[in-house]
């Protein structure tokens, strides 16, 4: 079988993490499209790409190009990625899949109509330690989970001077630390659990009420208004409740993803900056165990890629969930927990509950979600054509 060819539009951090995955799943990264043909052209020479497309829309339009990789600014998210459906293009969109529920439901709409492969790329998901915590709490070892809580935290935007388009609201969106990282948390938290957050309460706060602004080549600085930090308090389906704290100026937590889910019968604590293990927390004792093929034999163990005490990390998660993207692009049936667009969806509705509970400060309802697809698809839409906003993520 032919290797399967991406295309990747944007040449952030991000993109280069999505080149890596792709090249260790056995694809081809055939073209990069960025905000000018030239840093396309870098990207393409450090990435060993093919080609450099001189915009977003030209890549997916290429014939040699099966999945299409969207790693650009929120705000392009939904016109790129119903561009790539309407030619039939396999579609890995970052997350946020939009910056409004009802433009991320005309891409499950769109994609489903089409019939092709989505993806968002909530990652934690592919950590065997994650995959460990699920499969013991799906056959009952946790006994009622009961109280559902942890925290993302990082410290990237600490300091007044850092500059990075997810402060504007125009390319980020409404939310900023919950709406880029406090998804994930909530992703995983459902994932793992099979609990859905049915309402919530949620406060926000800046703590660097002004940054600088690119102007041109100049910057200058302003106001933001969008948030550093949030904490939020939910319930769920099944009974349980919970809170999430998210933070992007919490100094020295570089990429602290943590949760515990309390069953009255055990405890399951991950740490995503130490990986390797998972904590299991008893009445007359706790454990550790560490991730390998062997101490975590179920469905952990296919995404265990080496032995234990050999450390895995985020570019292996990474790559685990384009290999079980490349599974479904394949013809076959999609991978168990592979986020498609109505995960995505999931997260836009939560970050639209979360925005509305700290403007009225009352506790909101979560939309219900009615999943119109799968991760494979199926059926043929057409849309009205999109214009493109590029630049790099």
């Amino acid at each position: 079988m032919d290797p399967i060819r991406s295309g990747i539009i944007g040449t952030g951090f991000i993109g280069g993490v999505h080149a890596a995955a792709v090249r260790a799943s056995g694809g081809v990264v055939q073209a990069v499209a960025s905000s000018s043909l030239s840093e396309a052209a870098d990207a393409a020479t450090a990435w060993r790409a093919g080609h450099a497309a001189a915009s977003g829309l030209e890549l997916i339009a290429r014939d040699d190009v099966d999945v299409v990789h969207i790693c650009t600014p929120n705000a392009t998210h939904a016109e790129l990625a119903q561009a790539a459906i309407r030619a039939g293009k396999a579609v890995i969109c970052e997350k946020p899949l939009a910056v409004d529920p009802q433009s991320a439901a005309d891409l499950v709409t769109a994609a489903a109509a089409a019939g092709v492969v989505t993806a968002v790329p909530f990652v934690y998901r592919f950590y065997p330690a994650v995959r460990e915590a699920r499969e013991r709490i799906r056959r009952g070892d946790a006994g009622r989970l009961w109280l559902l809580h942890g925290s993302y935290l990082q410290d990237w935007l600490s300091g007044g001077d850092v500059v990075n388009w997810r402060v504007d609201p125009a390319l980020g969106g409404a939310s900023r630390a919950f709406g880029d990282i406090g998804v994930h948390w909530c992703d995983l938290m459902e994932f793992v659990t099979g609990h859905r957050i049915t309402r919530l309460i949620a406060t926000w706060s800046t703590a660097v009420p002004e940054r600088p602004v690119r102007d041109g080549g100049d910057t200058t600085p302003a106001s933001v208004t969008t948030e550093d930090g949030a904490l939020v308090l939910f319930e769920t389906d099944r009974g349980a409740t919970g809170s999430v704290v998210v933070s992007q100026v919490s100094l020295g937590r570089k990429n602290r993803l943590w949760f515990s889910f309390d069953g009255l019968d055990a405890a399951y604590v991950f740490d995503q900056q130490l990986p390797d293990s998972l904590w299991v927390g008893g009445v007359r004792e706790s454990r550790v165990i560490p991730r390998g093929p062997d101490t975590m034999p179920g469905d952990a163990a296919a995404y265990s890629r080496l032995p234990a005490g050999h450390p895995q990390g985020y570019q292996d998660a990474f790559t685990s969930f384009v290999s079980d993207v490349y599974t479904a692009v394949a013809g076959r049936a999609a991978p168990d927990g592979l986020p498609s667009f109505d995960d995505g969806l999931r997260a836009t509705r939560i970050t639209a509950a979360v925005v509305d509970s700290v403007r009225t400060g009352q506790w909101v309802d979560v939309a219900a979600d009615v999943r119109l697809t799968d991760s494979t698809g199926p059926r043929p839409h057409q849309q009205a054509a999109t214009r493109e906003r590029i630049t790099t993520r």
